[in-house]
């Protein structure tokens, strides 16, 4: 391995109070918990739907079920498949599966069978703790991939009780609420069960620190399942890393975090079940995001940090100025998945007082690796600088090994104790994505002076149209600026002349009348002409990813079936 240590710029653009590096970290993710419990035992670690549990009970609620785990056979080492929305049984689930040394899966439970199927194709867990809406589909699995224990989760269980009284009313929207939530299974282990089991003994060996705790699956470009094997070291390092970031935070029972994202994706993993618990915070759990919702946990408990992406800050703003609902208190906000628009910012930061800023991450890095400062000197448009322990460089994409001249546009190269080692029983995928002990993100960027990166696209998504290379993230940002366009996707298209063409798919505002040609014209005025759309399709939607990014490639193959 070639040794390259490249200049830091970045470190004087901290904020007051980030430090420049942070000490190796020692443990399992599990020390978090147990720190949290022993330094406030009596304190609010979770909240649902008003319900709370202390980290005392929380803890005593994980040993339990890391025993029955145990005594269904898990094993240190196992993997165990967790397919559930945000509830306390998914935190009780992910820490016992840790506590025992075992490695957590986590799933989509909105995936459809073939998704899902591909994942345990995969992964090839023979344990899986499920929510009851979704048992049937994992018992639908091939013989093959079908796991010896399978527990089901009643997530009404975890509210309180005048609510669950509520669900069982006879009318139309408590019985519609009720099937969202839970629905009749058999054939399972009751996850409830595994509550009457005695806590583990003292004696049972907790994991060590690069023993691998989680698999994470990417939301990549290829449609194959690629599990990103994430250690208690990756993780640990980021929630560490991440506390180093906003040293102005108090932490105990005065620190809220809003858990409106999905816990199962990587950034709502790292920023939720273990950021927040390191922090000894009370985590308020939301199954999915819903304005009115997170408004009446504010009226009570405003956010201290609230992890989002750009959609969710617009509905919540939106909803608060509506209903007359104040949100002045929640401190930070950190914006992940897409760009952050800076009409939004202004906005939302006079409505709380507090800081949005913008971060950057990826799956394979446990995710968090760049983020604006929370600050003053944040820059608008980047999306911010390495956080401590994080290296970078930009390099050209075609001889990695060769950095960019400084400012110019390359490929980002990291490393740093949060970057994985590699994807799960996939060495030649691993090989394809490190280049002398640095990770290839795959994204196009810049840095300037003061160590703030710029992304400007992703080479996989790159369109090649006659033998130039075309962003479709700048294409996508002119036609956005076109009247009557509410959102677009650009992409390619086989082409027997240029190999590909350029083609954006649109969504239209409601009520708006948007003359296609005029929107090539309009392309015309700023772009070079091979970046302009051959064709233009009106769409209902974009699909999008549960945090809200737009998912290109599925946009690509339903143009193809048009054509």
């Amino acid at each position: 391995m070639t040794t390259y240590d490249p200049p830091r710029p970045w470190i004087s653009s901290y904020a007051k109070g980030v430090p420049e590096d942070l000490s190796p970290v020692s443990g399992s993710l599990y020390s978090i918990l147990e720190t949290s419990a022993r330094n406030y035992p009596d304190a609010p670690a979770l909240e649902f739907f008003g319900r709370t549990t202390t980290y005392s009970q929380l803890l005593a609620q994980v040993e339990r079920a890391a025993n029955g785990l145990r005594e269904l056979g898990v094993a240190p080492g196992d993997p165990v498949a967790i397919v559930l929305p945000n509830c306390p049984q998914h935190i009780v689930a992910f820490y016992a599966v840790l506590r025992l040394g075992a490695v957590v899966v986590e799933h989509n439970p909105l995936y459809t069978p073939i998704e899902l199927r591909k994942q345990f194709e995969d992964h090839r867990a023979r344990h899986a703790i499920v929510w009851n809406n979704v048992v049937a589909t994992v018992q639908d699995l091939p013989a093959e991939l079908r796991v010896a224990n399978l527990i089901s989760v009643d997530v009404p269980r975890a509210m309180p009780l005048k609510m669950r009284a509520l669900l069982r009313l006879p009318i139309a929207k408590a019985r519609e609420s009720r099937a969202a939530l839970t629905t009749a299974v058999g054939g399972t282990v009751v996850w409830d069960d595994l509550q009457s089991s005695a806590p583990l003994t003292p004696m049972f060996p907790l994991p060590k620190t690069d023993d691998l705790a989680i698999i994470q699956y990417t939301s990549g470009t290829t449609g194959t399942p690629k599990g990103a094997a994430l250690t208690h070291r990756n993780l640990l390092s980021n929630a560490e890393q991440a506390r180093a970031w906003v040293p102005t935070i108090v932490q105990g029972p005065g620190c809220v975090v809003y858990a409106v994202l999905p816990m199962f994706h990587a950034y709502g993993l790292t920023l939720c079940l273990t950021f927040a618990m390191s922090l000894g915070a009370r985590l308020v759990l939301f199954p999915k995001f819903e304005p009115d919702l997170v408004l009446d946990v504010m009226k009570k408990h405003p956010a201290t940090f609230l992890p989002l992406v750009p959609p969710i800050a617009e509905r919540l703003l939106a909803a608060a100025v509506a209903k007359g609902v104040s949100i002045k208190g929640t401190e930070v906000a950190i914006s992940g998945a897409m760009a952050l628009p800076h009409e939004l910012v202004v906005p939302f930061e006079a409505a709380t007082g507090g800081y949005l800023v913008e971060g950057y991450g990826l799956s394979e890095c446990s995710p968090v690796l760049i983020a604006n400062p929370i600050a003053d000197t944040r820059v608008a448009g980047t999306v911010g600088l390495p956080i401590p322990g994080t290296e970078l460089r930009v390099v050209d994409p075609e001889n990695p090994t060769n950095d960019v001249e400084p400012g110019a546009a390359g490929e980002l190269l990291v490393r740093g104790p949060q970057v994985f080692a590699g994807y799960y029983n996939k060495p030649e995928e691993t090989a394809k994505v490190f280049i002398d002990g640095w990770f290839r993100t795959g994204d196009i960027v810049t840095v300037d002076e003061a160590g703030f990166v710029r992304v400007v696209d992703r080479i996989k998504e790159l369109i090649i149209t006659g033998g130039f290379n075309v962003g479709p993230t700048e294409v996508e940002n002119v036609l956005r600026e076109f009247p009557g366009i509410a959102d677009v996707a650009v992409v390619g298209l086989p082409n027997e002349h240029s190999g590909e063409e350029v083609v954006a798919a649109i969504v239209v505002e409601p009520g708006a009348d948007v003359d296609l040609d005029a929107v090539r014209e309009f392309g015309r005025r700023v772009l070079t002409p091979y970046k302009v759309p051959r064709r233009v399709f009106i769409v209902e939607e974009l699909p999008k990813s549960l945090i809200g990014k737009v998912l290109r490639r599925e946009v690509r193959d339903a143009l193809l079936a048009r054509d």
